[in-house]
């Protein structure tokens, strides 16, 4: 009984030996954290700058991003016809 206890604080004792000489993991340093947010903030402007009007077909849009906020957040409109997600698909414009 008494070797059974001793081959146990042993093993416990190299355990304790392994794992205090693994390397902790650390976060991953971010070059510059404001970036991600800048973009973010751009975007919601760019959004934010398109409002439902009552433009309803690609012809009225100036451009690609325009159609996909009509068409996620406006009434009626007639820019996805196969109702794919993808609005003026066939505009050669974008």
């Amino acid at each position: 009984m008494k070797n059974l206890i001793l081959i146990a604080l042993i093993a416990f004792g190299a355990w304790q030996f392994y794992q205090s000489k693994q390397p902790k993991s650390q976060p991953t340093p971010v070059a510059n954290p404001m970036a991600g947010q800048k973009a973010l903030i751009e975007e919601a402007k760019r959004v934010t700058s398109f409002h439902c009007d009552g433009r309803q077909h690609c012809s009225q849009m100036n451009s690609r991003a325009e159609a996909e906020f009509f068409t996620r957040n406006c009434p009626d409109t007639k820019m996805d016809g196969d109702r794919d997600g993808i609005p003026c698909e066939n505009d050669s414009r974008f």
